[in-house]
């Protein structure tokens, strides 16, 4: 049985294989690097324990684990502050009108303004799976548990939720977007910048990428076809966070040019669907397949289950789910349809 619960420290080295793992570009917010990656899993379990300091936005990142063998085949995270008390830099797309009464022309000409309009937003972020279950419900369950921890965390969160979708990258490791226009002023290669990205301070994105705005038309011609493409392996991902509710906006990723989705965060479909319900026990496993999760903080479990429900708010499913959350019969859980 597949379950999604928060990361702990020892998991550790099973989270730096999947991440070493990943073909083409790993969200920054999970390095590829022991002990920045150790850092953050401490800050997820005290994200997740509520031992933060008040000032300290919370970072927190699940995993999804074979309940049957213990081995870890996923992971995905929130920010609960986009930028974690640091900008979060994007592009916002615009167009200026340049025009000539005398001549008699008139053209829109698109343009990058720098931007951290989004820093402090809820931010959805270190998404990855293992290829071979890309095609399974495991997929949907690793994804849609942020959004049900969300639910049933709701002061946690803000209003508006965010997520960076990768952006086009060739097997040859060339990014079109960053090529034409971030290689110049950071005078390293991309998997080096977003590296640092991951790593250290943001400040130093801020110290090297030109202030003023950016015309698009200045960019190669394959650059300018990439502004706002997802890389075809992330299109799984993106198709589901669509039908979550997410849109693309006016944001781009600073360095490979990738999509910003955007949504409130009170519409999102989990959210809209999910219901408290009272938990009970179910010899057989009949019912429609549902998301249940259960437990606060650390104790957050999230997985697929048969799901039977009557008419006095209570739901029966089988034993086996009742030991995967480690709930007993009359605790609170939530549940929303596939």
């Amino acid at each position: 049985m597949w379950q999604v619960r928060p990361a702990r420290l020892d998991d550790l080295q099973q989270i730096l294989e999947l991440a070493n793992a990943q073909k083409g570009r790993l969200s920054s917010t999970l390095p590829k690097i022991e002990e920045t990656l150790a850092r953050k899993l401490e800050h997820s379990q005290a994200s997740f324990a509520n031992k933060t300091d008040a000032n300290t936005a919370r970072r927190l990142i699940f995993v999804l684990e074979d309940t049957d063998t213990g081995q870890l085949a996923g992971t995905a995270g929130i920010d609960t502050r986009a930028g974690n008390g640091q900008p979060f830099y994007n592009y916002r797309r615009d167009n200026l009108i340049h025009a000539s009464h005398e001549l008699n022309v008139s053209r829109r000409v698109e343009v990058l303004y720098p931007s951290h309009a989004l820093t402090d937003l809820t931010l959805l972020c270190a998404f990855t799976l293992q290829p071979e279950l890309r095609e399974t419900s495991a997929f949907e369950l690793l994804s849609r548990a942020r959004m049900m921890f969300i639910a049933s965390h709701r002061e946690w969160f803000t209003n508006r939720t965010v997520v960076e979708i990768q952006g086009i990258q060739h097997e040859d490791g060339s990014v079109p977007f960053w090529d034409s226009l971030g290689r110049h002023f950071f005078n390293m290669d991309f998997e080096t910048a977003d590296q640092y990205s991951g790593q250290l301070s943001k400040t130093f994105i801020a110290e090297l990428m030109p202030p003023n705005p950016v015309y698009v038309t200045l960019l190669s011609t394959e650059a300018q076809a990439a502004l706002g493409e997802a890389h075809p392996l992330t299109q799984a991902n993106y198709s589901l966070l669509q039908r979550e509710g997410f849109q693309p906006g006016c944001y781009v990723d600073i360095f490979d040019g990738g999509p910003v989705l955007e949504a409130r965060t009170d519409s999102l479909k989990t959210l809209v669907t999910s219901q408290c319900k009272t938990l009970h026990g179910s010899e057989t496993p009949d019912g429609e397949t549902c998301l249940i999760s259960a437990g606060e903080g650390a104790d957050f479990r999230c997985l697929l289950t048969p799901v039977a429900e009557t008419l006095a708010d209570e739901v029966k499913v089988p034993v086996s789910t009742w030991h995967a959350l480690n709930r007993n019969a009359g605790d609170p859980v939530r549940i929303s349809p596939l």
